[in-house]
Order: structure tokens, then C-alpha cells, then sequence
């Protein structure tokens, strides 16, 4: 705020009372879905759009007219749905995808071409799954996922994952841990951590390098040679096949 205020004139140039201040170590959060847990959150979604998610009435309040245990579910939107799965599909962030225009959605490539984003133009591939997400969803709006207001971009996904997440089990996981996940599951498949930061639109190889504890899969093969080989010299057997070469014994 200083350092803005100096820029404009409101304060001394280089006055900052907060410049010694010693900032409080921040620990970044990083939560990974496994691949069980995306299995709950499908199995809430296909629930959340067919036969409700059911929930629970305000202790606090007393009502003379609410529903039976049985009849407590609601339905969320079809919009919705398709925002959280689009968000764990493309790893893409949360308002890349609410504010997404049609417009920006090129099927015959399968890209979005975003114009502006948090990095600036943004292209994000759109796998198979993905595609056909988008190709599923009505065009009421120029907005690919509208909100009440047709003419009016989704305000946010709050309510509707609070209830998928509690549905399968996952409280205290955030809508950013889809992204996450979603480059968790790159790196674990060792698709090196170059590729994983172009699908989410890093600009710094440093945003990415803290997924470089999944890419187990160079590491995983080097620890298994090294194994092999002291294994082999415990067993005491051969550093390597010894394969016999076959030609001619001098015999006539």
C-alpha cells in the first residue's frame, strides 16, 4: 500500500513503515485427490444431477413443514456439474471456466482461446472428456455456463461443491484442489513438469517445480537399477545375463 501510495504522490518517495517488518512464514497448501476420492466426487456429481444430494435443516431454525428425511435432496444445476468436472477435466482455473464465452471455445481444434487470463492469453487444450462436456451444455447465453441472469456470467461455485464435496466425503477440500489434482495426476504419469506447466498456463518454471515430488517415474526407475543391482550382489548372482555366444568349436 505504501510502495502504491509512493508511486502516486501520497507518501514520500521510498516511505514504508512496514518495509522491516519480518513477514510470517506462509506454508503453502497443496492437497491431491486420489484417484478413490475423484471416484466419490463422480459418484456425488451423477447424484447431485439425478436423484438430489440430500441435506439437512437448520437446527436453529424450527419448521412445522419441513420435509421428511426421505424427501430432503436437491438437485444441483446442470451447470454446476459440468463447472466442477470441466475444472478437475482441464485443471483450468475457477474463473477461467465460469466466465468462459462460447466464443472463446474452438471444437474443431479442441482449445479454449482465452483472451485474458490471471498469465494473460491463455490457449487450454481440451481433452476428450472435456469436449464432450462442452458439447453436451445448451446455448441459452453467450456465457457457457450463465447465472440467473442469463446475460450475466455463474457468480461462483460455493454452495454447489459444498454439497458434492460433503456428499463424498471430502470436507475441507477447496475448488483450487481440483487444479492441483489435475497436475498431480501429469506429474505422477511422468509427463515432466515442462508439459504440466503449459497445460495450466504457467508463465515461471518455478510455479510448477512444486509438483516435482509426484514425478516419481524417473526416480522410481533409478531406485529400481540401483535395487536390482545391490540385490544381485547379495544374492550373489551375475551384475548382468551372462548370454553364451554360439559359432564355431574348431571341429571338422
Amino acid at each position: 500500500m505504501f510502495s502504491w501510495g509512493s508511486t502516486h504522490g501520497y507518501v514520500p518517495e521510498a516511505f514504508n513503515p512496514a518495509s522491516r517488518i519480518e513477514k510470517y512464514q506462509e506454508k503453502r497448501r497443496e492437497r491431491f485427490l486420489s484417484s478413490y476420492e475423484i471416484e466419490r466426487i463422480g459418484e456425488a456429481l451423477r447424484d447431485a444431477e439425478t436423484i438430489g444430494l440430500p441435506w439437512e435443516p437448520d437446527p436453529n431454525k424450527k419448521s412445522k413443514h419441513a420435509p421428511k428425511d426421505d424427501n430432503r435432496r436437491v438437485k444441483v444445476s446442470t451447470e454446476a456439474v459440468a463447472a466442477i468436472r470441466l475444472l478437475l477435466l482441464t485443471g483450468a482455473r475457477l474463473r477461467e471456466i465460469l466466465h468462459l464465452r462460447w466464443e472463446y471455445v474452438d471444437f474443431e481444434r479442441g482449445l479454449l482461446l482465452l483472451p485474458d487470463s490471471k498469465t494473460g492469453r491463455k490457449t487450454i487444450i481440451l481433452n476428450a472428456p472435456a469436449l464432450s462436456i462442452l458439447e453436451g451444455l445448451a446455448r441459452t447465453s453467450r456465457y457457457v455456463l450463465p447465472g440467473d441472469d442469463p446475460n450475466k456470467p455463474r457468480a461462483d461455485l460455493k454452495r454447489p461443491w459444498a454439497a458434492v464435496s460433503t456428499r463424498a466425503g471430502l470436507n475441507g477440500v477447496r475448488l483450487h484442489d481440483l487444479r492441483h489434482t489435475h497436475a498431480s495426476f501429469g506429474a505422477g504419469s511422468g509427463m515432466g513438469l515442462p508439459i504440466i506447466g503449459k497445460l495450466l498456463g504457467h508463465t515461471q518454471s518455478a510455479t510448477t517445480a512444486r509438483y516435482a515430488h509426484l514425478d516419481a517415474d524417473p526416480l522410481r526407475r533409478a531406485s529400481n537399477k540401483i535395487g536390482d543391482a545391490i540385490s544381485a550382489a547379495l544374492d550373489g548372482r551375475p551384475k548382468a545375463p551372462v548370454i553364451p555366444i554360439k559359432g564355431q568349436t574348431g571341429e571338422s
